[in-house]
């Protein structure tokens, strides 16, 4: 197995164009359409390989730019005017599988007709059957129900080329490494094999012993400026360690904020003392219904809710863009694990990023996982008061948007146009009232400015939208 090592800040020295590789003049243009000017670590240490066909073994987090890595590979290798299943990309949740097709989509604009089809659980079987039935190039999905569909004889993969194993130790982690290789062992075995993951444990190897040729293995050292995110420590006793979160809050007044807790009954108890308090919070449990899940994050991305409160299984493959602080409640054993909390804010992007706040909170005997941590860091950590932590002025903390759910979606042929043209044309609101539209299978939500939400539901309720009439309900955090 050969070994690559790449340095991050090394690339902001020396640009790297995505015009130096073998890639389509189509796909460049596409890709400067969309804001990709430079590449990032990942993408410059990976994609050559990946282009040559070689098996890759990539470390790399989320927010490094490795969904762009490993998609232009796979497209590179796709013929789009063959239907039938050409790749296969494996994610350990639904919310990462729906972002990874997302993305696909946007990188596969240069070619035509390019079908990918997201594959996971807490979605009906008969929907997924009928696209499958309708042919597609890309498949993306979570390793169970993809061996479901296997079982049932949907997929036939006898045309693929490329298996992508993405976030793979958090699928260990989940127990799916069993689910992994029966899968990988129903591909065909000339296929190129591209392996990315956080982390580095034992499982990975295995892995790759089992079903990789000669794979490259590849490590970024540093996903993140640190110059991008100020990490302030506070000490706490445990019996204030909830309360703080609110005086936290108060005081920095971030907009958006990701609070994470070790472990879930932390994360209930946060939250009722957020609510209580007043603040616009929800928790992101394992056992919530997908519907509610789907919500909570819905409402969170698009600014309808100031605090998402979870653990770290929970927020496993979100990538929430705008997040302007993360709230360590309890650390983490984990040392990497805070390295990976902390890199969710002050995102370096495509086309750059915003300074991001970590607040860490510590008791004193969580003290020897500090030390863990500054390790791990390569430097002190920097301790501030808590008599620092005042009220800011003005009004309360409230998120600025509001979510309307529309009964009706995908199915319905709604489309995000339709609804923004009815909030922009029938109810006479401004483009700019209007944020995220997200279209589901059977729902449909959309971010619109607070000061308008009631108004905009009950004018929406009574209208049409796309010519039919639609039931629109106003989403709260304590509704769901």
């Amino acid at each position: 197995m050969n070994s690559t090592t790449s340095p991050a800040g090394g690339l902001q020295a020396e640009p790297h164009g995505f015009a130096t590789l073998a890639l389509s003049p189509q796909m460049l243009a596409n890709l400067t359409q969309l804001g990709y000017t430079q590449m990032t670590a990942i993408q410059a240490a990976a994609l050559p390989l990946a282009l040559l066909g070689k098996d890759l073994i990539a470390q790399a987090k989320t927010g490094s730019g490795k969904t762009a890595a490993f998609a232009l590979a796979l497209l590179s290798n796709l013929n789009p005017r063959r239907f039938a299943i050409q790749a296969m990309v494996l994610c350990p949740t639904r919310e990462l599988a729906d972002q990874v097709t997302t993305e696909i989509r946007r990188l596969a604009r240069a070619e035509e007709n390019i079908k990918v089809v997201t594959l996971c659980g807490g979605v009906a079987l008969r929907g997924q059957i009928a696209s499958l039935e309708h042919g597609a190039h890309i498949v993306v999905g979570t390793p169970g129900r993809i061996m479901d569909h296997l079982e049932r004889g949907n997929l036939d993969l006898s045309a693929m080329n490329t298996l992508v194993l993405d976030e793979a130790d958090r699928m260990l982690d989940m127990g799916f490494f069993d689910d992994i290789v029966t899968v990988a062992r129903q591909c065909p075995k000339e296929r190129q094999t591209l392996l990315f993951s956080a982390t580095y444990p034992e499982g990975i190897a295995k892995l790759a012993q089992q079903f990789m040729k000669n794979p490259e293995q590849i490590t970024v050292q540093a996903q993140h400026e640190g110059s991008k995110i100020r990490q302030r420590w506070y000490q706490v006793k445990d019996s204030e360690r909830l309360h703080t979160v609110s005086l936290l809050l108060d005081h920095f007044r971030p907009v958006s904020t990701l609070a994470f807790c070790n472990t879930k009954q932390q994360c209930r108890d946060l939250v009722e003392v957020l609510q209580g308090q007043g603040f616009s919070a929800m928790a992101l449990f394992g056992e919530l219904e997908q519907r509610e899940r789907d919500q909570v994050l819905v409402q969170f991305a698009n600014r309808s809710c100031s605090v998402l409160v979870a653990t770290d299984v929970a927020a496993r493959g979100l990538d929430i863009s705008h997040l302007e602080a993360v709230i360590n409640v309890d650390v983490t054993p984990d040392s990497e694990i805070h390295i990976h909390r902390v890199g969710r804010t002050g995102r370096v992007g495509q086309q750059g990023g915003s300074e991001g706040l970590a607040l860490n909170l510590a008791s004193m005997n969580e003290m020897g996982f500090v030390g863990k941590i500054e390790q791990l860091q390569g430097r002190e950590s920097e301790w501030h008061n808590l008599a620092e932590l005042t009220p800011a002025p003005g009004a309360p903390l409230t998120p600025p948007m509001a979510t309307l759910q529309i009964v009706g979606g995908r199915k319905e042929k709604i489309r995000a146009g339709d609804v923004l043209g009815a909030l922009t044309g029938d109810c006479g609101y401004a483009k700019e009232q209007v944020g995220k539209i997200n279209v589901n299978e059977y729902s449909t939500y959309v971010a619109v400015d607070r000061s308008i939400a009631e108004e905009a539901a009950r004018k929406l309720d009574n209208g049409r939208v796309k010519g039919k009439s639609v039931r629109v309900h106003l989403l709260t955090p304590q509704s769901t």
